[in-house]
């Protein structure tokens, strides 16, 4: 729990913003006008929590879902708001699932890879098989050449 009221604030600059953004450009607010609207929003977001929590309360539970929160809607006669809340909530499901499933993909193809892919793969980043850098790469490099330039003298 918040030690201070002034702790259970939204940010000052999060409701500059939502502020700037809603209104038509040209528009100003005094300093007076958005610590009262940020406090305004602080006070409905507790209250609309504190109803949200007695619908979970009653229903047993101890978390707070996005039903909840829409009966908490109608029980603060926000009614016009329920709609474009569950359009939004829908959005919401909708989008994190889509980032489930992605996550999901992708775990599944670096699962996918096989060991072999690994391994060469390995070789491209500079590291031979025992994890040490290129010195060992280097040496044999070196020995090649070596090889190499004997065989070119030779002929």
């Amino acid at each position: 729990m918040a030690e201070r009221p002034e702790d259970l604030n939204l940010p000052n600059s999060i409701v500059a913003r939502i502020i700037k953004e809603s209104l038509p450009e040209g528009v100003n607010v005094s300093k007076e006008a958005r610590t009262a609207i940020a406090k305004a929003a602080s006070v409905f977001v507790l209250y609309c929590t504190s109803c949200s929590n007695n619908l979970a309360m009653k229903a047993n539970r101890k978390i707070i879902s996005g039903p909840d929160v829409l009966g908490a809607m109608a029980d603060m006669e926000f009614e016009r708001f329920i709609e474009p809340l569950q359009a939004s909530l829908e959005v919401y499901k909708k989008a994190q699932k889509e980032r489930k499933e992605a996550m999901a993909k992708r775990k599944q193809e670096k699962s996918d890879k096989k060991p072999e892919d690994i391994e060469e793969g390995s070789d491209e980043g500079g590291e031979n098989d025992n994890g040490n850098d290129n010195e060992n790469d280097n040496e044999n490099d070196n020995e090649n050449e070596k090889e190499n330039e004997d065989e070119e003298v030779d002929e």
